[in-house]
């Protein structure tokens, strides 16, 4: 008999330091009857993600895993946060996502249930709309402020920047940051997650935009929201993730 452990799938997830890839990484630790391993990647002096990435994928970006089966001939590449989420999710971890039909309503048109509504809005909405966001804000913090800024031309890059965010940051921030705290609010049957009672991929995948924006997020005017950001870094698997990584890199 062949030996059941050699054709188990396996995953490797290219780690890349101060990007989207950690939330992958809590995802794998949610992922059920699967191998994994991570190889981590060190940013260049330029903040640029190194060139042995791009001998993964061409684009060269993280996240991007690989995935190797008996029903394979050579690896496969998975690149995009939300596309290596749904593939996971396929394959490993079909709890994380919501039961898409109503009882009796299989395959109609509007027999969606609202949990799945919310997590196929949110797998979309994290790398769209709020990653776009919070990435502009993060420019714009750096032309303000930033090392790379010299001296003698910061403040005109404070004034620009200054004015940007006033008529264009501020209100989109609000706007977002509303939206979102109304959500959790509003979570069906009473839930403490994006999409319900339950954790799924989509909160998983909109950890890290709000994890790493949440010095714009005001905890008095946004209470729902920063509760539930709260949570998911009080998550186990969010934790594990952290302490995964840490053993891994040797670094804090």
């Amino acid at each position: 008999m062949a030996d059941s452990q050699a054709q188990k799938p396996k995953v490797v997830l290219h780690w890349l330091e101060k990007s989207r890839s950690q939330r992958i990484l809590w995802l794998l630790q949610e992922c059920k009857g699967l191998d994994w391993e991570v190889k981590t990647y060190k940013r260049q002096p330029n903040m640029l993600a190194p060139p042995a990435l791009k001998e993964v994928h061409p684009l060269g970006k993280s996240p991007v895993i690989t995935v190797e089966s008996p029903a394979l001939s050579k690896p496969m590449v998975v690149a995009e946060s939300a596309a290596i989420c749904e593939y996971l999710c396929d394959h490993f971890a079909p709890h994380l996502v919501p039961k898409r039909y109503k009882e009796g309503q299989e395959g109609q048109v509007g027999g969606e249930t609202e949990e799945w509504l919310r997590y196929r809005f949110y797998m979309h909405y994290a790398e769209g709309s709020l990653m776009t966001l919070l990435l502009l804000t993060l420019f714009m913090d750096n032309l303000r402020d930033g090392p790379q800024v010299p001296w003698f031309i910061k403040p005109v890059t404070k004034l620009i920047v200054g004015q940007i965010d006033s008529f264009f940051l501020k209100p989109n921030h609000k706007t977002h940051f509303s939206f979102l705290d109304s959500e959790v609010a509003s979570s069906p049957n009473g839930g403490q997650f994006l999409c319900g009672t339950e954790l799924t991929a989509a909160d998983i995948l909109m950890s890290f935009p709000l994890i790493a924006g949440k010095g714009k997020i005001d905890r008095q005017e946004y209470p729902k929201l920063t509760a539930y950001m709260d949570r998911l870094e009080e998550h186990e698997g969010y934790k594990a993730s952290i302490k995964k990584i840490e053993e891994i890199s040797g670094e804090p």
